[in-house]
């Protein structure tokens, strides 16, 4: 009999609420900086969209290649708690290089500083949510924890509008308040979390050594490859944000988009993660694919705010779709004690796919304006979507 969606909410581990609630936090602290700080590097610094995106892509690329070696080394030690409490706490901590930043270089030091924490933290947190949740409910443990991770990134971009009217638009005042949630997801983790006892070997070898990577199986490497086509697919949500500025919203409601993004992520990502323990993980991921053409067609079509906002809730149900969905897969393909190393390598190339999409997102923004930048992440879903034909044969027999 499958579990009710009520009993399967109940029966999640509380290791992976902990988790997703440390997410939540740290969310809320990231998002009120990321949410103004495209508006904050053109508007007070006087960078250019190409400067946004490749900072962006660079920050977002950075984080998800450091999680290949974060990852090795949760598998190497044996351990993954003490990696995620330092990736944390380094996330937390660099949020006043925003307040007190005065160039575009500081800015750039600080998103990438703020992102190298994140990439050391996040292979060893998906790894430990899959050394913590039954198999059976993996996709729902990853939905839950991605669904409390989203409501962080819309609670962080709202309290950044409430306090953005308080203050005047005082962008480095909203900053220094970004700093109290990062610090409090550290405190949580580190009491909330007990980390399950995992065997190592006495002769320990290298994760990512060719005879360790050759275990890493062909279904496993064909998610890598869909990951990274996905990435290409949907550039930096920095590009939603200019956007919503570009058609003439107040600058102190900006922000406001991303909430409504995040609304949708977090409403879709639970029930999309459990789903996917019952269904065809290849239908899923098309069915993604088609929502994300939708939303860069109406992002690309108008530029009224109501059209805006459907744009940017199709985004958000292409997030709740898919994110979730390929965690479990990497879970799902790679061995246990590898598992680390494996969502270090799908986010190093992921990570490289995100540097390109976002700096070719730019560029084309400055050079032939926001439709064609959403017409190119159409293109790059319809190749996703030509590749995965040609291997449909595959996909049913590796996934």
């Amino acid at each position: 009999m499958t579990p009710s969606p009520t009993n399967t909410w109940r029966q999640i581990p509380k290791g992976v609420w902990v988790l997703g609630f440390v997410s939540l936090l740290m969310d809320i602290s990231s998002e009120m900086v990321h949410s103004l700080l495209p508006m904050f590097m053109v508007t007070t610094l006087g960078a250019s969209a190409f400067t946004v995106g490749l900072i962006e892509g660079a920050a977002e690329s950075t984080a998800l290649m450091v999680k290949v070696f974060s990852g090795a080394l949760s598998d190497y030690l044996g351990k993954r708690k003490g990696l995620a409490v330092f990736g944390y706490a380094l996330g937390a901590l660099t949020k006043p290089l925003f307040a007190v930043g005065t160039s575009v270089g500081v800015v750039v030091t600080a998103r990438l500083v703020d992102r190298i924490g994140k990439g050391i933290r996040g292979a060893p947190r998906d790894a430990l949510v899959a050394d913590i949740a039954p198999p059976d409910m993996r996709g729902a443990a990853f939905g839950l924890r991605q669904s409390l991770d989203t409501v962080g990134a819309f609670l962080g971009p709202l309290i950044a509008v409430g306090l953005m009217l308080l203050w005047a638009n005082d962008f480095r005042a909203v900053f220094w308040v970004a700093v109290i949630p990062g610090l409090m997801a550290v405190a949580l983790l580190i009491v909330g979390v007990k980390e399950p006892a995992r065997h190592v070997d006495a002769k320990r070898t290298n994760p990512i050594s060719r005879q360790n990577l050759r275990r890493l199986s062909a279904p496993y490497w064909w998610v890598v490859a869909i990951g990274a086509i996905f990435t290409l697919a949907r550039f930096s949500e920095a590009f939603l944000v200019l956007r919503a500025q570009q058609i003439g919203i107040a600058m102190a409601l900006v922000p406001l988009v991303m909430v409504a993004m995040n609304i949708v992520y977090a409403l879709s990502a639970y029930p999309f993660g459990q789903l996917s323990d019952r269904m065809s993980h290849t239908k899923l991921l098309v069915l993604g694919l088609m929502v994300l053409i939708a939303a860069d067609l109406v992002l690309a079509s108008s530029s009224h705010w109501s059209v805006l906002l459907l744009g940017v809730a199709l985004w958000g149900i292409h997030m709740g779709i898919t994110q979730g969905l390929l965690a479990t897969m990497v879970a799902d393909t790679a061995p246990a004690e590898l598992r680390g190393t494996a969502y270090g390598i799908f986010n190093l190339m992921s990570g490289v796919a995100m540097l390109v999409a976002s700096g070719l997102a730019g560029l084309l923004w400055d050079e032939l304006g926001a439709a064609f930048t959403f017409y190119a992440g159409a293109a790059f879903c319809v190749l996703a979507l030509v590749v995965m034909a040609f291997r449909q044969r595959g996909l049913r027999r590796l996934i």
